[in-house]
């Protein structure tokens, strides 16, 4: 569990580990770059837990590269998921005019997440039980959090991740294409000492 939090070696080789692999996908750099504008974008929705599947859906709608997608999501961590949910609350509170003082003053915004999960799990035993099922603190979750933070999240998740499509795909091209100057370097090489070792062979007999 520690590892969600706190990969071993640290957030930074994490991010070069996935940078590595991003890289390395066998995709157009046009095509990996949408897969990451749908990770880097599904990290500004309220979608905890499903950001894999919203970030694999936008991508294929997209036709971008869906792992490419996954990597991305990991953007969000610990790290920014604290300024991007207070980026997008405020944007949400302007567009749509709500008060997030008066979501501070009743309870906090963890307090809030674990009401609507009781909500969730309490209204979910009631199916097999006589208990009556209760929406209040789920329906205080959407109204004040979960819907204001989706709407809030549209402006600075289009534009930071159209910001990473547009730095990814040059820094992609060029990686592609001295990967592939590498590889074709190294099959001339291999050829030319065949060649020799024939030529060798042949010398011999």
């Amino acid at each position: 569990m520690l590892d969600l939090a706190y990969p071993r070696g640290g957030w930074a080789r994490a991010f070069e580990y996935i940078k590595h692999r991003v890289r390395r996908l066998p995709d157009t750099p046009e095509k990996i770059a949408r897969g990451i504008w749908a990770g880097v974008f599904t990290t500004f929705t309220p979608f905890y837990g499903l950001h894999f599947f919203v970030a694999a859906f936008i991508a294929t709608v997209m036709r971008g590269n869906i792992l490419a997608s996954l990597l991305a999501t990991f953007f969000g961590n610990p790290l920014t998921y604290v300024p991007i949910g207070i980026v997008s609350l405020t944007f949400g509170d302007w567009i749509l005019g709500t008060n997030a003082a008066e979501r501070a003053s009743e309870r906090s915004l963890g307090g809030k997440f674990v009401d609507a999960g009781w909500d969730l799990w309490h209204n979910f035993t009631a199916i097999f039980t006589h208990e009556k099922m209760d929406w209040t603190g789920l329906s205080i979750f959407y109204d004040q959090v979960f819907f204001p933070y989706l709407v809030g999240g549209l402006i600075p998740g289009v534009v930071t991740a159209t910001v990473a499509y547009y730095l990814s795909v040059p820094v992609i091209r060029a990686y592609q294409k001295r990967r592939k100057g590498r590889l074709t370097a190294k099959l001339a090489e291999l050829k030319k000492k065949a060649i020799k070792k024939a030529d060798a062979g042949k010398s011999a007999d």
